[in-house]
């Protein structure tokens, strides 16, 4: 009783500072940009909460229940992102736009934008479906399986559609700190308990190594195509993340972004370690439960992305489990948000304001994007019963955006001679692939690039997808005419 007492309080603190920060919002810089004024340590906790999500407390730990400590690689190609973030935050808060695709649109053309609009509200919408399914299992667990996962899913996605929709970028900033630094306690409250809870490192340790010795080892058992498989969509995505430029353009300066950045990259490295380590001593306690594994020996995926909530509700004592399960809630809920409200913007900005909505009214663009929050919300619901896993989910949305605008963002910053029309074609590479990947995969063929042949299965995706919209960016700009200065220069002041 105590998890579910812990979790609604914390949940009714949320909802009462997304209340009153709503009666903030007056205008749409308010709501998609929280008015361009959010300080350095509220930057930092929305921008920790808007990388770790769903994708990190369930698929990140499956992946690390079924590969041991070589999940790192999966997480790393985001820390490498952050890094390189770092060098242009600061330019994408003096240029000054809303969102990724305004980016697009000043730097190569309106095709980019539209084709960056289309693969974000694919990709972000398979993103926000997967916190609905998240949150599904997640009220599963804490109802002791009196809620079955449908039906959570349901109350999920009500409850992270109606948060968005009441106050935009507002409400995120303001619960995020609150969500961030209850993260960080949850995780370094959960290790020591699950250490303890199998006799200790030591027992373990002795444990993985009669089992699956190579899980103590991120090299051992995975050979350099699986790391670069696995390290790809974290990196793609990071450098491509819609929602985090959004977030710099609501920073209240450019060095309160660059400095964001540091903080964001301290707080993910931390929170993600010690996700990965609690999954490794899960490994070690569920090494002999039925429950995590099929008839034929196999690690059940689907039961493995569980690991750390099970750790929290079957192995901690029930105030600091309790703990954990509060920051479940805030994981969830603060990256559905974020996913939708930039979804939602993207839609309302680039679709129906240019056509349909061309008097400038901000009360009424208000009014039309939360309505097309609640849409998106519904879509996203309805397309996630079409995946099995979280992990799947992520590969396929990380890969999707990451192999079509990382590429042409990191060439807008640092390539001068990057042109339109190199601009598009390699958004419409990264964006086709995945497609094909997913087809193939289900008619188990394979395929080849460059004369290079390439397994057809979700965990190495990244690979051909990039491979094909970097050779077209750069041989499609280098037969077109380069830029004119006033295309490049903002992105290089």
């Amino acid at each position: 009783m105590i998890y579910i007492t812990v979790t609604l309080i914390y949940l009714a603190i949320l909802i009462g500072i997304i209340v009153y920060k709503s009666r903030s919002v007056k205008t749409e810089d308010d709501f998609v940009v929280a008015g361009r004024s959010v300080p350095v340590y509220l930057l930092v906790g929305t921008l920790v909460c808007t990388w770790v999500g769903s994708g990190s407390l369930f698929g990140t730990a499956g992946l690390t229940f079924r590969s041991g400590f070589s999940e790192l690689w999966f997480s790393m190609g985001a820390w490498i992102g952050i890094v390189i973030i770092y060098f242009i935050a600061a330019r994408v808060r003096k240029i000054g736009q809303y969102t990724l695709t305004d980016l697009l649109e000043t730097r190569y053309n309106k095709t980019a934008r539209m084709l960056g609009t289309i693969t974000i509200i694919v990709a972000y919408i398979i993103i926000a479906g997967y916190q609905f399914k998240g949150g599904g299992r997640f009220i599963n667990i804490l109802s002791n399986g009196s809620i079955d996962p449908e039906t959570g899913m349901i109350i999920s996605a009500v409850v992270i559609i109606a948060f968005t929709a009441l106050a935009g970028m507002v409400s995120i900033v303001s619960i995020d700190i609150f969500n961030g630094i209850i993260m960080i306690l949850a995780m370094f409250m959960a290790l020591p308990f699950a250490i303890s809870s199998h006799g200790g490192w030591g027992e373990v340790v002795a444990t993985i190594n009669a089992k699956s010795p190579e899980y103590l080892s991120m090299t051992e058992g995975h050979d350099g195509y699986w790391v670069l498989g696995v390290l790809l969509p974290t990196f793609l995505l990071l450098m491509s993340e819609s929602s985090i430029y959004q977030k710099f353009s609501s920073a209240k300066d450019a060095a309160s972004a660059r400095k964001a950045v540091l903080g964001m990259l301290i707080g993910v490295v931390i929170i993600e370690f010690l996700m990965c380590t609690i999954a490794v001593v899960g490994y070690a306690i569920y090494s002999e439960d039925a429950r995590f594994f099929l008839t034929d020996g196999s690690i059940n995926e689907s039961m493995s992305e569980e690991i750390i909530l099970r750790i929290g509700y079957e192995q901690m004592p029930a105030l600091a489990g309790s703990l954990l399960f509060a920051a479940g809630v805030a994981i969830i809920i603060s990256t559905g948000n974020t996913f939708l409200m930039v979804t939602s913007t993207n839609v309302t900005r680039d679709l129906i304001q240019p056509y349909i909505l061309k008097k400038k009214d901000s009360k009424t663009n208000m009014l039309v994007q939360r309505i097309v929050i609640v849409v998106l919300g519904i879509f996203a619901f309805l397309l996630v019963t079409q995946f099995t896993t979280i992990l799947e989910m992520a590969f396929i949305s990380y890969t999707m955006i990451g192999a079509s605008l990382a590429p042409v963002l990191l060439a807008s910053f640092f390539w001068k001679r990057v042109t339109p029309a190199g601009g598009v074609a390699s958004i419409l590479a990264g964006m086709i692939v995945p497609v094909i990947n997913k087809i193939m995969e289900v008619s188990e063929v394979s395929f080849s690039i460059a004369g290079i042949s390439f397994p057809v299965h979700t965990d190495y995706i990244a690979i051909p997808s990039l491979i094909l919209s970097l050779i077209m960016l750069i041989a499609v700009s280098l037969l077109t005419p380069p830029s004119e200065e006033e295309k490049w220069k903002p992105f290089f002041s």
